[in-house]
């Protein structure tokens, strides 16, 4: 009887030191993966303003956008829960964006007869944050897209292009920055290398995977026409008033194009030695071509654009070397381009409805 009594009490205390372990273990999982825990060491974060939206703002009202200290809050999508303070609230679980958006109206009313000025622009865009930058509150986009536009003193031509496109890019449910690249000094306009500049500067933002390379003068007519990327390089402004809403040439890749981050890198991006005006899209053409990749379009009728009018600037006369150039694009193509990019940055400015960087990209 002894044995047996012996025998049970061992027994006992084997499953007792069991249970104790497996609640230690669980203790342990728990906290390892408590979305409190992981911010345990976080009571003193500075705050990044474009990681929160307007319904978390108004979750907590009044918001210090420098530092938060214990009052942080963020939203933890792949935990399914906010941290508000030391409260734990369900949050809402974010699907993809659609793959074509419900808010798109298709053709749009464009005119430039009227006079846009900033302010109205900022007004009619409350919605973005600094830096000209927008993420959907609803879903999840599909894309993060930086859109590059080159520029010097087209003032009036930017108000008219931010006062039609920050609409039509939110319909499009993009996740989207504003960078424009304004070149320094009075040298020779050089349209691809502020492109290079562009890519090469926002990519040091946010980590994006799509580039929209737009001259400032050129508006969609339709917001069907998505200002994303595809399986190949893609040119968007098909059909301009300029050409009568036609492709002037089967290799036209001008004015408004589209490369994925991993396209653009397999071409070395744009070439930095097109001084002045002209060149530098059949470069890219013969760039793709090279590499083995076709341009993909959308529809004339949904790739229509309107051009604001206007004569040509100053110190960007046409290239005189571009027809050579383009000639020999295959012995460049290595040599010059993003990776052998040189430029210094003069100023960046943050704005509401966009990021300007202005850069010394030197002269010819």
């Amino acid at each position: 009887m002894s044995e047996s009594v012996g025998f049970f009490t061992k027994a006992c205390v084997v499953l007792v030191l069991l249970c104790g372990l497996h609640l230690i273990v669980a203790l342990i999982f728990y906290l390892s993966e408590s979305p409190l825990a992981k911010f345990r060491n976080y009571r003193h974060i500075s705050f990044i303003s474009d990681m929160v939206n307007s319904q978390t703002h108004g979750e907590l009202g009044q918001a210090d956008n420098e530092t938060l200290d214990v009052a942080v809050y963020k939203r933890i999508y792949n935990n399914e829960t906010v941290i508000i303070g030391d409260v734990e609230k369900p949050a809402e679980v974010l699907e993809s964006c659609p793959e074509t958006s419900p808010l798109l109206v298709g053709q749009l009313r464009v005119e430039f007869s009227t006079p846009v000025d900033f302010n109205l622009v900022r007004q009619g865009n409350k919605h973005l944050t600094m830096g000209g930058r927008y993420t959907p509150t609803k879903c999840v986009a599909l894309q993060k897209v930086a859109i590059i536009i080159p520029y010097r003193n087209r003032e009036e031509h930017l108000k008219y292009w931010l006062y039609y496109l920050h609409p039509i890019l939110k319909r499009q449910l993009l996740d989207y920055g504003i960078y424009i690249i304004e070149q320094d000094g009075e040298n020779t306009f050089n349209r691809a290398k502020l492109l290079n500049v562009g890519y090469a500067e926002a990519l040091k933002e946010y980590d994006y995977d799509c580039f929209i390379f737009s001259d400032v003068d050129i508006i969609p007519m339709d917001d069907r026409n998505t200002y994303g990327c595809s399986s190949q390089p893609r040119h968007l402004s098909v059909s301009m008033d300029k050409f009568g809403f036609r492709l002037p040439y089967k290799q036209y890749f001008g004015g408004v194009s589209a490369m994925s981050k991993k396209q653009y890198e397999k071409i070395n991006g744009f070439p930095n030695n097109y001084w002045g005006w002209g060149g530098e899209d059949d470069d890219i053409f013969n760039r793709l071509s090279i590499r083995g990749m076709r341009i993909s379009r959308p529809s004339a009728e949904i790739g229509k654009c309107k051009m604001i009018r206007h004569g040509r600037d100053r110190k960007n006369e046409e290239n005189p070397q571009r027809f050579n150039r383009n000639a020999h694009t295959r012995q460049t193509i290595n040599t010059d381009g993003i990776r052998s990019l040189k430029y210094k940055v003069v100023n960046i400015e943050k704005d509401l409805l966009y990021t300007k960087i202005r850069v010394d990209i030197g002269k010819p």
